[in-house]
């Protein structure tokens, strides 16, 4: 056992914690983050994810670590698959002794191993799996900095409702605990709106969408919605494309993953006038702590703008490492009762969890889905308008709030 040492905090930078109550601490302390590094999961936005955690770790150890020791980080590889999660969380807290885990991406890895997380009392902060359970689920040790599934798919229908003339909106959606609950609140909120749709699933990893292809394009849509993850979106979009629906035949809303631009364009060379989901607030509107990041990780990754998941993700270790600060303590409980009270000053603003266990969300009105979840992430589409823009200089479309320039709308 190692004598805690008291750390100083840095006047300057995201990581600049308080000192807590002395304790004996193991050093170092290691944090757990997962994320898909293979394939069936979504490659490209799991490097980003490991990128920008290992990145948040090494600006933690430069401002002092946390309670006096370095921090360690070890990273897993879900593969985007529920079964594989679960293993690599037994495999992070039974054999690497992580005192917590961080990091994310695929809704149905998260809805499996957060199970594991509550069994052995270890607090986990994912970054970027949306499915509205893994929080509604009210387990203590069970914490998100990503947007709920249901506020996110309400960007999409608000959006394709207002679309000129559009009357019926195709959705294509992956068979996962992300794509389905997705597809359905997408779907209900058009119909509410008053406009048909119609839902095709496929499966994680589809590779090759000839039949499905065909079968949006015999339904004669109005507007196309992807709900599919990762390089599968890519792979749909091009493919959509080359039959004459995609972004240049008609609105099209692309997954997430499209606002990796060099990634998109590679892959969909196809794809202008895509209309692209963001969440979180575009650079013009960075504070000081995303502006430090996005220079970190854009000279790492060679890329030109920051993903909403990198930025994520480097925050669910950044509030890990300051909730580990606060209680003075690795002991899991501890962990989970700083974060109920956490205010962190992260790249995507000040960082809580309003409802939990000192503020339970039955007692204060409010649906199960907001336990432990981070409030306040900025939702909005932007849409790329020349042939090889860059995500950060494309406008944003949608909603008024964040509007930088008007959409265009194809063969309108």
């Amino acid at each position: 056992m190692r004598p805690l040492k008291r750390t100083t905090a840095i006047a300057l930078g995201v990581f600049a914690f308080s000192a807590a109550p002395a304790l004996a601490i193991d050093c170092p302390i290691k944090l757990g983050g997962i994320a898909p590094l293979s394939a069936p999961g979504s490659v490209t936005g799991g490097e980003a994810q490991r990128d920008a955690m290992r990145i948040a770790v090494e600006e933690i150890n430069a401002a002092g670590g946390v309670l006096g020791c370095q921090v360690e980080l070890v990273v897993g590889d879900t593969e985007g698959l529920p079964e594989k999660g679960t293993a690599l969380f037994e495999k992070l807290i039974g054999q690497d002794n992580v005192a917590a885990i961080g990091g994310g991406y695929h809704s149905s890895v998260g809805i499996a191993a957060k199970e594991v997380a509550h069994d052995k009392g270890v607090p986990v902060v994912f970054a970027s799996t949306w499915n509205d359970q893994i929080t509604a689920s009210k387990l203590p040790e069970v914490f998100r900095v990503a947007p709920l599934s249901s506020e996110a798919s309400a960007i999409y229908w608000k959006f394709a409702a207002g679309v000129p003339g559009t009357e019926k909106v195709v959705i294509v959606t992956e068979n996962t605990d992300y794509g389905i609950p997705a597809a359905e609140e997408t779907q209900k909120g058009l119909e509410s709106a008053g406009l048909a749709a119609t839902t095709f699933a496929v499966d994680i990893g589809t590779q090759d969408f000839s039949g499905i292809v065909q079968r949006v394009k015999a339904e004669n849509p109005n507007v196309i919605i992807v709900l599919l993850t990762g390089e599968a979106s890519l792979n749909f979009e091009q493919q959509a494309a080359e039959n004459g629906i995609g972004p240049g035949d008609l609105p099209f809303v692309c997954d997430i993953i499209a606002a990796e631009s060099a990634s998109y364009w590679q892959n969909v060379p196809d794809g202008n006038y895509c209309f692209v989901g963001q969440f979180g607030l575009p650079e013009a509107l960075y504070n000081d702590a995303a502006k430090a990041f996005a220079a970190k990780y854009k000279e790492r990754t060679g890329k030109e703008a920051v993903e909403s998941y990198a930025i994520e993700a480097f925050d669910s270790i950044g509030v890990l490492a300051a909730a580990i600060e606060k209680a003075g303590s690795t002991e899991g409980k501890d962990i989970i009762a700083a974060l109920e009270t956490i205010e962190h000053d992260g790249a995507l603003g000040k960082v809580s969890f309003p409802y939990g266990q000192g503020n339970d969300t039955g007692a204060a009105g409010v649906e199960d889905k907001f336990w432990h979840q981070y409030l306040d992430p900025a939702l909005m589409i932007f849409q790329y308008q020349e042939e090889g823009q860059k995500a950060g200089n494309a406008p944003i479309v949608f909603p008024d709030t964040y509007k930088t320039g008007e959409p265009q709308y194809v063969n309108q």
